[in-house]
């Protein structure tokens, strides 16, 4: 019996016909509609007992905490075929997300095609297609021929860790961002946290509430955006900025202008200026960070230099005790069930419009963007800009692989609209929304185009 099962463990179904989306978060769930609205057929697979992905608390590579909300509002926010409930607040709570999700796998039949708790284990490329190995609920893996890929298996998981002299031999908790999940693990305790992005300013901001002492480590100065602004959500202001297309130095100053308006200068909180123009880094939308600053209950530090027992030392020479550090240090765009080298370019990798694979046709990447506003909208756009490919493909393969040669010579084009962002792994993948959008706009155009041409 047990060789029979082994036998039958090994087999492999024949779903070339098929293609199989990889992840049923944000992004997972609106590639597999838009490629069935497009008549491809598709698998779904997620490795959770729910969909939701990030937004599934419960899932054990979901980033969320108790207290996490949207940085950006309904709007910018939500899906163009399917608008958040009028009644949901300007930015949605983290269970209101995932309920959200939940609808809309709901309202276009994803709930029935998904295939729960089952997992990609490794994916073995062929010529043409994939042979994928998985585990279903019921833990016996088996083999799957797919003729085509699409992961979408979000790149805000794996856990970046720093490294400083003295850390190993630290005497308190060291803990990455990746494993808090309220105020409780704070409580009571001398906390320091590594990191300025929107999540390590949250936790700062829980900490000056539960923690006896806080202090905020970060390595440079950076531009704090209110999430209102002039009585609207920040992000629907800086729209109309961007709206107005306006050159990329005047609208930094506009911005600029607005954050010293509206925030004041960061030398009034003890802060250094900072050393990039506003939109040079990933924005960090935070209404409460300097209110604490100012109330003395976030102590401001430069960054780590080193441990030593139990304290702290920062780059200037200063030093505090601390029982809990905690690193919001980012994380690492991985692939794990895929062979090394497959998806090329390495940490950053080379995809047309973060989608497209340059020299294959049966492999894409759906959500690999960090955009300056909501995402939901632009991984619509993306897994269209897919399933147009796609049908290039299946009408004429010839002309699908002449629209990535000529998509090619634009491999490199990061969509920031003229802006020099700061040398840092968090801006590996990062977009200016509008421009963006604009880019995907106009490759649909083209994929358009060839499809005319291909039916005439």
């Amino acid at each position: 019996m047990a060789s029979m099962a082994t036998k039958d463990a090994r087999r492999i179904v024949d779903r070339r016909e098929r293609s199989l989306v990889l992840g049923a978060g944000s992004s997972g769930l609106t590639a597999a509609k838009n490629l069935r609205e497009r008549g491809i057929d598709v698998d779904l697979v997620e490795r959770e007992a729910h969909v939701g992905g990030n937004w599934n608390i419960e899932g054990s590579t979901s980033r969320v905490y108790e207290s996490t909300r949207m940085i950006s509002s309904k709007p910018f926010t939500q899906y163009p075929d399917f608008p958040m409930p009028d009644a949901a607040p300007d930015y949605l709570h983290h269970t209101h997300v995932r309920a959200y999700l939940e609808r809309y796998a709901a309202h276009f039949g994803l709930d029935q095609l998904v295939e729960l708790s089952t997992s990609v284990d490794r994916v073995r490329p062929l010529a043409r297609g994939f042979d994928v190995e998985l585990t279903g609920p019921d833990g016996v893996p088996h083999t799957r021929r797919y003729g085509r890929l699409v992961v979408a298996n979000g790149h805000n998981w794996s856990p970046k860790w720093p490294s400083y002299p003295g850390q190993d031999t630290f005497s308190g908790e060291l803990l990455h961002a990746a494993g808090y999940r309220s105020g409780d693990q704070l409580a009571g305790r001398r906390v320091v946290i590594v990191g300025a992005g929107n999540t390590g300013c949250d936790i700062a901001v829980e900490a000056a509430h539960r923690a006896t002492a806080t202090v905020h480590s970060t390595r440079r100065a950076y531009w704090y955006a209110p999430k209102y602004a002039f009585g609207r959500p920040a992000d629907q202001v800086s729209d109309l900025i961007f709206a107005l297309r306006l050159p990329t130095r005047l609208t930094q100053t506009l911005f600029q202008a607005t954050a010293r308006l509206v925030v004041g200068r960061h030398e009034r909180y003890g802060l250094p200026r900072p050393d990039h123009r506003f939109l040079e880094t990933h924005p960090i939308v935070n209404q409460q960070l300097l209110y604490h600053v100012g109330h003395g209950a976030i102590t401001p530090k430069p960054d780590v230099a080193r441990f030593e027992g139990d304290e702290v030392v920062f780059a200037d020479g200063s030093r505090v005790g601390a029982d809990l550090v905690v690193f919001a240090t980012g994380y690492r765009i991985r692939f794990p069930f895929l062979p090394d080298g497959l998806i090329p370019g390495g940490a950053r990798p080379r995809l047309l419009r973060n989608v497209l694979h340059p020299e294959r046709t049966d492999l894409a990447v759906i959500g690999l963007i960090q955009p300056d506003s909501g995402q939901f909208a632009l991984v619509h756009w993306q897994s269209v800009l897919l399933a147009s490919f796609l049908d290039l493909d299946a009408r004429d393969p010839a002309a699908a692989r002449d629209y990535l040669r000529a998509a090619g010579r634009h491999l490199d084009d990061r969509s920031q609209a003229g802006i020099d962002l700061v040398d840092s792994t968090r801006h590996l993948v990062e977009v200016e929304h509008a421009a963006y959008a604009r880019d995907l706009e106009a490759d649909l155009a083209e994929l358009a185009r060839r499809l005319a041409a291909v039916a005439a």
